[in-house]
């Protein structure tokens, strides 16, 4: 059971086609037709991003798709190296002026830099339509080389730097993918349907600890499914500390998200971390189904506690850690809301293919062909 933990940290996915093939469902029929889809899909893109910026007080921004490596900002995704950004050379002004670039994984340190670059106050915050690359995904049913995100910010105060705010934030968020999806079947009555059930009014919130005393010898995905048959909807609290087991929930980067700042559950005993995961019960795939990645994020303090516990200290060279370190950047709270994850799920669709546009093997198409599911090409 150690060994299985232990290979459960890094992510979610299928590990081989195989098995994608068995999970993929029988008989399935989509709801809404290639154009209805395409139609349902910027429906619930412009509903989202509309209240997004009203319930947090975010103003839509340009947000890049490369960056300086020198800069430090880009994404590594978790903290054991195993997802590493693409990387070319600009051989700018015939080389004499040339710039090293990595094209962005996520936006996640950029947004809080731009906190400053745009000039946001407390309570002001900014929502980007955010595209990436990938290239160390396994191919499956959600997960794609190609990103897209609702990525956002928010500037916050030390004193909102707790639990309240966070399950707050939450909250509004999940306010507005609930309202979309009552949205976009007002525009398609198809997709309210006894077969595959709407979402859950509210979420329920749960320590990762909490989860852990409930399945303890189960690894972290398999945790996921079983609290999931609970509660259909849920944030998970608290990812990236070590747990009880010696393992935290699962691996977390070290340099954006606060997941060492203690706090305290509602029993009363010492917890870790303020920040968190929205998964749900996809009733399409029967699988769990992350929304949205989301946290409080580091302070000069939690910032070099973290990269100590990571072994990544030789970070804080870099101009991002050290905006951060010299209080040079906002405090702030935000997240990534995945775009493709959450049509998927609202459409009541199969595959993250039939609403993104992106690269397959042609295994895996031949595979969906197969179960009657329609890939965009």
């Amino acid at each position: 059971m150690t060994d299985e933990k232990k290979a459960d940290l890094a992510g979610p996915g299928i590990g081989d086609y195989a098995e994608l093939e068995k999970i993929l469902p029988q008989n399935y029929s989509s709801l809404l037709n290639p154009k209805e889809t395409q139609l349902a899909t910027y429906a619930v893109k412009d509903y989202i991003e509309e209240n997004l910026c009203k319930e947090l007080n975010l103003i839509r921004v340009t947000v890049p798709l490369i960056v300086d490596i020198e800069s430090g900002v880009n994404d590594m995704l978790d903290r054991d190296g195993s997802r590493t950004p693409i990387q070319f050379h600009i051989s700018n002004d015939r080389d004499k002026n040339p710039i090293d670039v990595q094209v962005v994984q996520a936006a996640t340190k950029w947004k809080r830099m731009a906190l400053k670059q745009f000039e946001m106050g407390v309570g002001e915050g900014l929502l980007t339509d955010m595209r990436a690359i990938r290239k160390d995904y396994f191919l499956d049913h959600d997960h794609s080389a190609y990103v897209d995100q609702w990525d956002w910010e928010l500037a916050i105060t030390a004193e909102q730097r707790n639990l309240d705010l966070l399950r707050e934030v939450v909250r509004k968020i999940w306010k507005v993918i609930k309202g979309a999806e009552t949205h976009v079947q007002e525009l398609f009555p198809q997709l309210k349907s006894d077969k595959y059930p709407d979402l859950p009014e509210e979420l329920t919130f749960l320590h990762a600890e909490e989860i852990l005393e409930k399945f303890p010898d189960l690894p972290r995905k398999q945790r996921e499914v079983m609290i999931l048959q609970e509660y259909p909807a849920v944030f998970i609290i608290g990812i990236g500390w070590v747990l009880e087991d010696g393992y935290p929930h699962e691996m977390r980067a070290a340099d954006y998200d606060d997941w060492v700042t203690e706090t305290t559950s509602e029993d009363g005993r010492p917890m870790h971390g303020l920040n968190g995961d929205i998964l749900v019960w996809n009733t399409v795939t029967k699988r769990r189904h992350e929304l949205t990645s989301m946290g409080i994020r580091v302070t000069a303090e939690t910032l070099k506690k973290q990269l100590e516990l990571s072994g990544q200290l030789d970070f804080l060279k870099l101009p991002y850690h050290q905006a951060i370190i010299n209080n040079k950047i906002p405090l702030s709270i935000g997240g990534g809301i995945g775009q493709s994850r959450t049509f998927m799920l609202i459409l009541k669709k199969a595959h993250i293919g039939e609403v993104s546009a992106t690269v397959w093997p042609k295994k895996l198409k031949d595979i969906c062909k197969a179960k009657n599911i329609h890939v965009i090409e």
